[in-house]
């Protein structure tokens, strides 16, 4: 099942998390922007892993909390590029970085944790996703 298909998708493991994110990157084309939204802890990091996988990223990937962007080159010259932008302030400190070039590229899937710190950047085309526990083992996946 996809993102387009439901609104709603319970993951009960990081592996699921991880499993539908690879599905939904290989749906999806260069030139999208995914907005990760959810808590500390919410599981965002786990799905960007996953996506990478979709990608057939290979190398590890880990939250860039502190480099803020992280890019991987793919096969077909486009690009992965995962941020992080829980230590940016305004959206004026991101665009101080240049996050306007990921936001505007057309030849990478940009996924971003902490989207609600540059919302007034986001393109209209953006992708929002929600993830949070329910309280329990599970992880409720939701458009917004």
């Amino acid at each position: 099942m996809n993102i387009k298909q439901a609104e709603l998708i319970k993951s009960r493991s990081e592996q699921e998390t991880e499993d539908f994110a690879a599905r939904l990157a290989q749906e999806l084309k260069a030139g999208c922007v995914i907005a990760l939204h959810g808590n500390l802890g919410a599981g965002k990091t786990v799905f960007s892993r996953g996506f990478a996988r979709g990608l057939d990223i290979i190398e590890p990937v880990s939250s860039p909390t502190y480099t803020i962007i992280q890019e991987y080159p793919l096969e077909d010259g486009n690009w992965f590029f995962h941020l992080d932008l829980y230590r940016i302030d305004t959206p004026q400190a991101a665009l101080a970085f240049g996050v306007d070039e990921y936001l505007e590229s057309q030849e990478a899937y940009t996924i971003i944790e902490w989207p609600e710190r540059i919302d007034t950047l986001l393109p209209a085309h953006t992708i929002h996703i929600n993830i949070e526990h329910d309280g329990e083992e599970c992880r409720i996946i939701s458009k917004r």
